[in-house]
C-alpha cells in the first residue's frame, strides 16, 4: 500500500483508538450518564481493576487503576495528534493486551471478544509497524 492509500486509514485507526481510550477514561471520571457507565467513578474502576488484577497484591492493583488510567490519557493524545505516534501505539497494543490477557484470566475468554479489547490490541500493534505516519508531527519532524 503506498502512502497516498495509507494515510486515511491509518488517521481513523489512530482516532478510533483514541477516542475509545478515552471514552473508557471518561466513564471512570463519571463524565458519561449513568445509563453509558460501565463504571461511573475511579472507585468503582478500581474495584474492577482488583478482579482483573486478582493475583497482585492490593497495592499494586491500585497502583495498576492509576497507572492504566494515566496511560489511556496519554497514549490517545500522542495517537491523536502524532507525536512519537509508534511509541503511543506499541504502548497502546501492551497495555490492551495487558488488559485482554487480565480479562481471560479472570473473567474468561467472551468478556475480552465483547470488547474487542484482542483487536484493539492488534490494531495497535498494524499501527506501530507503519513507516509513516500521515496528518501528524512525526511527519512534520521528517522534513
Amino acid at each position: 500500500m503506498t502512502d497516498k492509500q495509507n494515510q486515511f486509514p491509518q488517521l481513523f485507526l489512530r482516532l478510533a483508538l483514541s477516542v475509545t481510550m478515552l471514552s473508557a477514561v471518561a466513564d471512570r471520571f463519571g463524565w458519561w450518564s449513568k445509563e453509558n457507565s460501565s463504571w461511573g467513578n475511579m472507585a468503582s474502576f478500581k474495584e474492577y481493576t482488583r478482579q482483573l488484577t486478582f493475583f497482585l497484591p492490593e497495592n499494586l492493583s491500585t497502583f495498576s487503576a492509576y497507572a492504566a488510567t494515566f496511560l489511556e490519557i496519554l497514549f490517545p493524545l500522542m495517537l491523536i495528534i502524532g507525536y512519537k505516534t509508534k511509541v503511543a501505539a506499541y504502548g497502546t497494543g501492551f497495555l490492551l493486551l495487558i488488559f485482554a490477557v487480565s480479562m481471560t484470566l479472570a473473567s474468561g475468554l467472551k468478556a475480552p471478544l465483547n470488547y474487542s479489547v484482542w483487536v484493539g490490541s492488534a490494531s495497535a500493534f498494524l499501527l506501530a509497524v507503519q513507516r509513516h505516519y500521515s496528518f501528524s508531527i512525526d511527519q512534520l519532524n521528517q522534513k
